[in-house]
């Protein structure tokens, strides 16, 4: 209990002063865009307030860049484990990259077999039988 105690500690309770998008500052916003953080989660693995990262966001474009480049090469990685997988026989990521890459689905086939026969005029005289004999039930009050 006393080690989650203390990781709050390193947590800054105020709003630091001055936030500038130094090269270390970009390459934390990278590395943690690149691992698929967003939002508040990619602002505190950056070492950031959320408040201190979305002005750091308008005052400096260079931080939106390092979040697209961080976010590209992590999809890219990514893609590239994929495709040597299924170029070494993997079926499962080779149908990964068919379907979320190419946009393929396979094909399916709907058999639908009716045994019987549904008569209209059937169904109807039924219908009106329980409407004359007056099928009911009584309910009796608890």
């Amino acid at each position: 209990m006393t080690a989650l105690a203390h990781t709050f500690f390193s947590l800054p309770n105020a709003e630091r002063v001055t936030i500038k998008a130094t090269e270390r500052r970009l390459e934390q916003v990278y590395a943690a865009a690149k691992q698929g953080l967003k939002g508040d989660s990619l602002a505190v693995a950056a070492g950031m307030l959320p408040i201190e990262f979305n002005r750091l966001k308008q005052m400096d474009p260079l931080v939106e860049l390092a979040i697209l480049k961080g976010r590209t090469d992590g999809e890219q990685e990514m893609a590239g484990v994929l495709i040597a997988a299924a170029h070494q026989g993997d079926a499962k990521a080779a149908l990964d990259v068919l379907k979320h890459v190419h946009g393929w689905s396979a094909a399916q086939q709907l058999n639908v077999s009716v045994q019987g026969q549904i008569s209209i005029t059937d169904a109807l005289k039924q219908a009106e039988r329980r409407v004359i004999e007056g099928v009911y039930t009584e309910i009796e009050p608890a």
